[in-house]
């Protein structure tokens, strides 16, 4: 069985691109979110790759875009932690959400 998890991507040509970099998307262009019409926008999607393995490299590349900017330039400061710890208070308010709603303050209390 032949699969593609952990195999650089068809499109990467190391003669062409130079060494490979894991926040580049190496197919075909296409056009930027912010520059698409609305009606324009389901061709647009339909010409994502939405199934699992692309999902998650355009997650890979998501990180590694994040990893280059905020955590690996020679200075990078205290930023990706808080932004790290705002993440994890995000994703745990929504998975605790349920049991917080009932919390709710009240005016009158009859």
């Amino acid at each position: 069985m032949t699969g593609s998890l952990g195999q650089l991507p068809k499109e990467y040509n190391k003669a062409v691109h130079g060494p490979y970099d894991p926040a580049i998307f190496y197919g075909k262009k296409d056009t930027p979110l912010g520059q698409v019409k609305l009606e324009e926008l389901p061709k647009w999607f339909s010409r994502r790759n939405m199934s699992p393995v692309g999902i998650g490299r355009a997650m890979s590349r998501a990180y590694w875009r994040w990893n280059h900017k905020y955590c690996l330039p020679k200075y990078c400061g205290l930023t990706p932690f808080f932004q790290t710890a705002a993440g994890f208070s995000a994703l745990f308010y929504i998975m605790n959400y349920n049991s917080i709603k009932t919390h709710k303050n009240h005016k009158y209390h009859w």
